[in-house]
C-alpha cells in the first residue's frame, strides 16, 4: 500500500491540499484585514472615485460594516471561484486518474486558491472569477464579447489596476474563443475596438480623474462613520491611498525594491516547480493545428507578461503579482486546450518520480504572500 502511494501519491496530494487551504483560512482570519476592510467602506458618496465599487455595494444593503463582513463576502467569493474553476476543469479535461496530476499542479499551486485564500479580501480574485465564467460560457455571439467588457468595466471599477492584473487575459479569451474559433468580420471587429476603447477611457478617468474630491480628515470622518466599530481606528490607515498620485506610488516602488527584488530568486524557484505544467502548457501550443493560432497565443501570453512587468514597476504586492500571472498562465492554459489540435497532448504523467516531488512541494507550501515570499 506505501508504495502504491509513493508511485501514484495524487490522491493524497489532494487530500493534503485540502488540509492546507483549512489552515491558512483559519490563520487568516487571525489577521487584521486592513485595506480589505477599507475597501468595504468606500462608496460613491463623494462622486466618482477610484477602488470604490465593493464598497457601493455592500453600501445598498447596510450603513454600517463589521469587520467580519471581510471574511464572510471574501470568503464566499473564494468559494464560488473554487467551484467554477472545478467546473472548468471538468469542463475542459475531466476528472479522472490521467488528468489528477495536472488538476494536483493547477489548483493546487500555492500560486492559486491557497493564495487566494491566505489574501482573503483582496480584489484579485474577482478577475480570475470573471475570467472563468468567459471560459465556461458560450462563446459564438457578440453576446460573450459584450459580456467580456462588462466584466472589464466592472473590473476596473472594482481596482483599475486590473487593467494590467486581468483585462490582458480577458482579452485574450475573447480573442481565442470568438474571434480565432467563430471568426472575424467586420461587426465584432468593430465592437470589441469599441469596448476596448471604453475600458481604457475608463481606466485613465479612475487613475488620472478618481481621487478622493474632499480633504483626507473629512475622508476619514466619513468612513468612521460607517464603520460598525468606530473606535477601531487602526482598519483605517491605509485611507490615504486614495490620495496617492501614480507618481508617489512608482516612487515608492522603486525605494522598496533593494529589498523586495531579494524575493526574485524564490518567485524563480517556485515557478521552476511548476516545470510539468509549463511543459505540458507548451506541447498544447505546440500541438495545434494552425501555425497563426500558435503565433497569436505566444504573443498573448508575451503580452500578459508584459503587463504584469509594468505592475512590478508601479505596485510593490510582488508576491501577489507573481501568483496572479501564474493563475492568468493557468486560465490561458484552459483557452488553449479548446482550439482545434492536429493531434492529442500528452498529459502530465502520474508516475514520473521528478513529478512527484514537484508535486509534492507545491502540495506543502501554503501561499506565496502579498509582497514579499511566505
Amino acid at each position: 500500500m506505501t508504495v502504491r502511494i509513493l508511485q501514484n501519491p495524487w490522491r493524497l496530494l489532494l487530500a493534503i491540499n485540502a488540509a492546507v487551504i483549512v489552515g491558512v483560512f483559519i490563520h487568516k482570519i487571525q489577521l487584521p484585514p486592513y485595506v480589505p476592510y477599507i475597501h468595504l467602506l468606500v462608496d460613491y458618496h463623494f462622486g466618482f472615485i477610484k477602488r470604490a465599487l465593493i464598497g457601493a455595494v455592500v453600501a445598498l444593503f447596510t450603513d454600517k460594516v463589521p469587520v467580519w463582513l471581510v471574511f464572510a463576502l471574501g470568503g464566499a467569493t473564494w468559494l464560488v471561484t473554487s467551484a467554477l474553476y472545478a467546473k472548468l476543469f471538468q469542463k475542459t479535461f475531466g476528472f479522472s486518474a490521467r488528468t489528477l496530476p495536472l488538476f494536483v499542479f493547477i489548483a493546487g499551486s500555492p500560486f492559486f486558491l491557497k493564495n487566494f485564500m491566505h489574501t482573503l479580501g483582496h480584489f484579485d480574485i474577482y478577475g480570475c472569477a470573471l475570467a472563468i465564467i468567459l471560459l465556461l460560457m458560450p462563446a459564438g455571439s457578440l453576446l460573450f464579447v459584450a459580456t467580456a467588457a462588462l466584466f472589464s468595466i466592472v473590473l476596473v471599477l472594482i481596482h483599475h489596476i486590473h487593467l494590467l492584473m486581468y483585462v490582458p487575459t480577458i482579452i485574450t479569451i475573447v480573442v481565442i474563443r470568438h474571434y480565432l474559433t467563430h471568426g472575424c468580420n467586420r461587426t465584432n471587429i468593430a465592437f470589441g475596438s469599441v469596448a476596448l476603447a471604453v475600458v481604457s477611457a475608463l481606466f485613465f478617468a479612475a487613475q488620472f480623474l478618481g481621487t478622493m474630491p474632499i480633504p483626507e480628515a473629512d475622508f476619514v470622518a466619513y468612513l468612521k462613520g460607517r464603520m460598525a466599530d468606530p473606535a477601531r481606528t487602526d482598519l483605517l490607515q491605509f485611507a490615504y491611498i486614495w490620495y496617492q498620485p501614480l507618481a508617489k506610488e512608482v516612487a515608492d516602488t522603486w525605494g522598496r525594491l533593494p529589498h523586495n527584488i531579494l524575493g526574485v530568486p524564490v518567485f524563480a524557484l517556485l515557478i521552476w516547480l511548476h516545470t510539468p505544467l509549463w511543459r505540458y502548457l507548451a506541447r498544447l501550443i505546440g500541438a495545434l493545428a494552425s501555425e497563426t493560432h500558435r503565433r497569436l497565443v505566444v504573443a498573448a501570453l508575451v503580452g500578459i507578461s508584459l503587463a504584469y512587468v509594468v505592475m512590478f514597476a508601479m505596485v510593490f504586492d510582488y508576491s501577489r503579482w507573481i501568483s496572479n500571472w501564474a493563475v492568468c498562465m493557468f486560465l490561458i492554459l484552459h483557452a488553449v486546450r479548446m482550439l482545434p489540435a492536429a493531434r492529442e497532448t500528452e498529459l502530465i504523467p502520474a508516475e514520473d518520480r521528478k513529478t512527484n516531488i514537484f508535486g509534492l512541494i507545491l502540495t506543502l507550501i501554503p501561499r506565496v504572500g502579498i509582497v514579499r515570499p511566505f
